[in-house]
């Protein structure tokens, strides 16, 4: 009689063991995986404007953005709602519908709202639920001045722009020090005592 090593013979019986597994979930009528429930696979995510449509990540921060869907059923409905976060009465709202294509995917066109957090909440006409949501937030950057407004700052004496040092500027600030330079040697007593 051959001997079979030990290994081997674990490896058998765990072979055999996934097998039955198998065979009793499948004759027991159960399924091995759940299929998704209709209208509630979906999932939309805030897109900037230079994101690819079907780049199914999210952009957390985004000036310029729109929304992009994936996963929905073909032809699923999907109604969207924007508003601040926390809300706040009066704030910035924005809401609006796309219908998911054969693939399940859909889009709306660009967004545009003023800085700060805001909460997308999605609904479709086949959920189950109260919707889904995501917090993110819009982050544009601002134009600032290019020269200061107002005086100097408290104990500045003044700021130094670009236009204060042209050529002529330049030159006469060289003069000044020069003739500066020029009445502090003069003032200047010499080693033996003389003026």
């Amino acid at each position: 009689m051959p001997v079979v090593p030990l290994a081997r013979r674990a490896g058998t019986r765990t072979a055999v063991l996934a097998a039955l597994t198998l065979a009793g979930t499948t004759l027991s009528g159960v399924p091995a995986v759940a299929a998704p429930v209709p209208g509630d696979n979906g999932d939309v995510k805030v897109h900037a404007t230079t994101t690819r449509a079907d780049d199914q990540r999210n952009d957390p921060k985004v000036c310029d953005f729109y929304l992009a869907a994936f996963n929905f059923d073909a032809g699923e409905k999907v109604n969207w709602t924007i508003q601040t976060q926390p809300e706040v009465p009066g704030g910035a709202t924005r809401t609006g519908t796309f219908t998911a294509d054969a693939s399940g995917a859909g889009r709306t066109k660009a967004v545009d709202l003023p800085n700060g957090q805001y909460k997308l909440t999605w609904l479709t006409d086949q959920a189950h639920g109260a919707g889904k949501f995501k917090v993110f937030k819009v982050d544009c950057p601002t134009s600032k001045p290019t020269t200061p407004v107002g005086g100097p700052p408290a104990g500045g004496g003044g700021i130094a722009r670009g236009e204060a040092f042209t050529p002529v500027a330049g030159a006469a600030a060289v003069g000044l020090a020069a003739v500066a330079g020029t009445v502090w040697f003069r003032l200047r007593r010499r080693p033996d005592g003389a003026a």
